[in-house]
């Protein structure tokens, strides 16, 4: 598995992540099966946040870090916190209260990377300074980012933040393409030419901020995977023959897509199937050419100007 850089971090984390939010109702031996086969496939960066499972995701994970031998000293550890019930909380006493249970729960002394989940209207960049700050002092996390974020909300945080912000998780895919979409569109009068997001992509890459990619199989928000989805048949056509030709899956290929793109994009993989774990971990050795990779995005109903 290759390796890339978190930001500016110094981190040296596998290219391609395992997503853990859907491990809390998992038996323990299917759990230890699952991170025994990504840690043999080179994973070594986890990401998790403080609701997947309502905490119990990172209990699971524990206990099975713990049968399985892995050293803490090997492994990256990401978490999130600020979504609560009904609202989002980026106050000072919620992101300490937070961590402390976050690490509690992974049963660790700190945290690799901590983000902000989702944005909070209410944020006061001063006070989240402030929480962040604590934090590095007492070392229970090393470095910071954010998730779903804007670059102006990026830019509000970092202005008052003694330290840079590495990493933004957000939605990428061959079929939510957003990200990409309205630059191969620019100055035109038609629907994919909007900019929803503020440039992000190309914002994360001049300020070295690591874009993580979460449901990297996902359409839609949450709605299932495109793989072998009828409603996309043109593209898992495609995925079949060009993964034929690699002598992959469809699964490898899609990933491989992400990886493709100059920004260094980091695929957080939430599959709890050992046997796709394997698909993917191949993904890190597929090099799509540039023809390919626009093949791929037509495919999935994305028109060129």
């Amino acid at each position: 598995m290759k390796r890339l850089q978190i930001g500016t971090s110094g981190l040296s984390a596998s290219e391609i992540s395992l997503g853990c939010m859907r491990i809390a109702g998992m038996a323990p031996d299917a759990v230890d099966t699952l991170l025994k086969t990504s840690w043999e496939a080179g994973i070594n960066f986890y990401d998790h946040a403080d609701i997947y499972g309502g905490g119990k995701s990172e209990e699971v994970f524990t206990a099975s870090v713990k049968r399985l031998g892995l050293q803490r000293s090997e492994l990256l550890l990401q978490s999130k916190c600020g979504i609560r019930s009904g609202f989002f909380d980026f106050s000072k006493e919620h992101i300490l209260t937070s961590v402390d249970k976050i690490l509690t729960r992974l049963d660790t002394d700190y945290l690799d990377i901590l983000l902000l989940h989702r944005p909070d209207a209410l944020v006061e960049p001063e006070e989240v300074a402030e929480a962040f700050e604590t934090l590095k002092q007492s070392g229970k996390v090393l470095h910071f980012g954010v998730s779903n974020h804007n670059p102006s909300q990026i830019e509000l945080l970092q202005a008052s933040l003694p330290m840079k912000l590495e990493a933004n998780q957000l939605q990428f895919s061959i079929t939510n393409t957003g990200m990409v979409d309205h630059g191969l569109n620019v100055n035109m009068e038609i629907e994919r030419s909007n900019d929803r997001d503020g440039g992000i992509l190309n914002y994360c890459r001049l300020k070295k901020i690591t874009v993580q990619a979460w449901s990297p199989f996902q359409h839609g928000f949450f709605e299932g995977t495109f793989l072998g989805n009828p409603k996309f048949p043109k593209l898992n056509e495609v995925l079949e023959a060009m993964a034929g030709e690699f002598g992959v899956t469809p699964t490898t290929l899609a990933i491989a897509w992400i990886l493709r793109h100059p920004a260094k994009i980091q695929p957080i993989v939430g599959t709890t199937s050992p046997e796709r774990v394997k698909q993917v971990a191949l993904a890190s050795e597929v090099a799509l050419t540039r023809p390919q990779w626009y093949e791929i995005y037509r495919a999935a109903g994305n028109t060129l100007p």
